[in-house]
């Protein structure tokens, strides 16, 4: 703590979303970030005080800074919950987890299996999936929660394709990931999810060593053979694909379209513009920097003394890295509260910055762009079937997003 810092200037985070606002970055954090610094102290769950930095420009420096480790193992890693803090030195080394050329090492076994060229080639077997979902919509009853018709079918069938994961197992991953990224799971319920989807894993990738496929796990399974990784190593990163692969993308397209249909003149222009591919990409950049589902990452840990923003940073202290104030600074994003689809916004840390950017990102990209282009044009009157002040929003959970979102047409 610096000398100019009294225990009682130190603001909790995360700060509280504010109940008429609850698309927006809490009001808390906004205030934080205007307050001049690069760098300034924050108090979490636990008790202990580590930097946040909220600014884009400094998060661009810090996020690929050598002396931050992503390591959470190490001393003074700000855990995001009491679970994760319990468990972090039980946790094997990962893509999430590790730095340098070790990270480099892990990336590179899945490079290829989401370039962006593959991930292209995903783009019609989207589109139909979408048009399918959206046909069993409008033939259905209604009104109809949007998580369950769409929003998790499509990302849940999609990584379920590209993992080589039977979608028939749908209901037990996704229960499973919703304990995962929770904030207020217990260390007992994180060790049991993590152990059960860690074994369910593992027996697939043992059943693909025998009966390989064109897919993530039975590439996994071919490295596990030839001695290159373990099984203990293939079967965690599964795990983080499967939870990661479907549960965000499904936040942001109910999120997202809940948006939208509170901003009646973006949703037309949407809409007129679905054919437009440009126009369209270029909407989805600007819902995911206006939304940031990742709302309580990144987070490091300092291994190396520094100096940043006139603050002495040392070695065993911890950073957090707030992507949506990043995505709402001002000086990155002129007027970041106006949603504007026609904003220049790529630039944006939805997805993270540095060497730990989510590796499924185009992925994502591509199914929001289906989605997003084609739900409004298909249900021209959509609407919200329930107040958004009775929507339950998900700021108990590591990925922002709404659990039931009640739509009609």
């Amino acid at each position: 703590m610096t000398e100019t810092a009294t225990e009682a200037a130190i603001p909790d985070f995360p700060a509280p979303r504010s109940k008429e606002r609850p698309f927006e970055p809490p009001p808390g954090l906004l205030e934080v970030a205007q307050d001049g610094k690069e760098i300034r102290r924050v108090r979490i769950w636990d008790g202990t005080t580590p930097w946040l930095i909220t600014s884009h420009a400094a998060q661009r420096k810090l996020l690929t800074d050598p002396r931050l480790s992503a390591g959470i193992w190490k001393p003074g890693y700000p855990h995001t919950t009491e679970a994760m803090k319990a468990h972090a030195n039980e946790m094997q080394p990962s893509i999430n987890n590790t730095d340098g050329t070790e990270h480099a090492r892990w990336r590179r076994m899945l490079t290829s299996s989401f370039t962006r060229h593959r991930m292209e080639k995903l783009r019609p077997e989207i589109q139909k999936i979408t048009d399918d979902l959206i046909d069993k919509m409008l033939a259905g009853p209604k009104p109809v929660d949007l998580n369950e018709a769409l929003s998790l079918p499509l990302p849940s069938l999609m990584i379920c394709a590209l993992l080589g994961v039977p979608y028939e197992d749908h209901d037990f991953f996704q229960e499973h990931a919703g304990v995962v990224n929770a904030v207020n799971k217990t260390p007992e319920e994180a060790a049991a999810t993590n152990a059960t989807l860690r074994k369910y894993i593992a027996e697939l990738i043992e059943k693909k060593m025998d009966e390989p496929d064109e897919d993530v796990l039975s590439d996994l399974g071919a490295r596990v053979k030839e001695g290159v990784l373990s099984m203990e190593e293939a079967a965690p990163l599964g795990f983080i694909l499967l939870v990661a692969g479907h549960d965000t993308s499904a936040n942001m397209i109910t999120l997202g379209t809940a948006l939208l249909l509170q901003h009646p003149d973006k949703l037309a222009q949407l809409r007129e513009n679905s054919e437009d591919p440009k126009f369209v990409v270029n909407a989805v950049e600007e819902l995911l920097r206006y939304l940031t589902l990742p709302h309580l990452l990144a987070r490091r840990a300092v291994a190396e003394d520094f100096e940043f923003g006139g603050e002495s940073v040392k070695a065993g202290e911890g950073i957090i890295a707030s992507l949506p104030a990043a995505n709402w600074d001002p000086e990155a994003f002129p007027q970041p509260g106006v949603l504007d689809l026609t904003r220049p916004a790529a630039h944006h840390h939805a997805f993270g910055w540095g060497a730990h950017q989510c590796v499924g990102q185009q992925l994502a990209r591509i199914e929001m762009h289906v989605v997003f282009g084609t739900l409004f044009r298909r249900i021209p009157t959509l609407a919200l079937a329930a107040d958004v002040k009775d929507l339950k929003f998900k700021e108990d959970s590591q990925a922002y997003g709404i659990y039931e979102l009640p739509v009609t047409w």
